[in-house]
């Protein structure tokens, strides 16, 4: 699903409310079956660290961990993710391959990685261990247009093949056109 919205229309509240970083004020809020609302703190981070992978804007790779470190992170969080992934060097690395990086770089330091190369990483971080919902935010902000279109092909085929469900917030119309479900914010939340 793609979320459209300005500067100001609620895109980074509405995606923590959906990650479980703030619970609403009023209302209900229903993820993956769960009321968010009836989660503690501890357990929503638990459901977090279970059930999502994050593609945070600036990818929030961990620069003294290697490509495969930051790719595996999130199982070392995460019993369930560890489970679903398998060996992990291995899933990790496969991942990575998928998304056009060569088992070379999985011991190289993110800072020795180009743009795209770290938002590749990210992706990968975001989908190990199979969680059913990856929350993308404004992970296409820095690239070109070729760049970004060939992203989002690896990014869609990536989460189809493992069965998750793309949230993917973006100020950019034109990337609309990607996806079979868009919302625009300013329709639900006028500011």
């Amino acid at each position: 699903m793609f979320i459209r919205g300005s500067s100001g229309s609620g895109k980074t509240t509405l995606l923590n409310l959906l990650a479980g970083i703030l619970t609403p004020s009023s209302g209900q809020l229903r993820v993956l079956e769960q009321d968010m609302n009836q989660l503690s703190n501890v357990a929503r981070d638990r459901f977090r660290a279970d059930h999502l992978g994050i593609i945070f804007q600036q990818f929030n790779l961990l620069p003294y961990l290697s490509v495969l470190d930051n790719v595996t992170l999130p199982c070392e969080f995460s019993k369930r993710r560890r489970e679903q992934s398998g060996e992990l060097n291995a899933t990790a690395t496969r991942l990575l391959e998928d998304l056009g990086l060569t088992n070379a770089m999985t011991t190289t330091s993110i800072t020795q990685l180009s743009v795209g190369q770290q938002q590749r990483v990210a992706v990968a971080r975001a989908l190990m261990g199979k969680p059913e919902l990856i929350i993308a935010d404004e992970p296409t902000s820095a690239l070109d247009t070729d760049t970004r279109d060939s992203f989002l092909d690896l990014l869609f085929s990536e989460a189809e093949a493992q069965g998750s469900t793309i949230i993917f917030v973006s100020h950019d119309h034109q990337l609309a056109c990607h996806f079979s479900r868009t919302l625009d914010l300013q329709r639900v939340n006028p500011v």
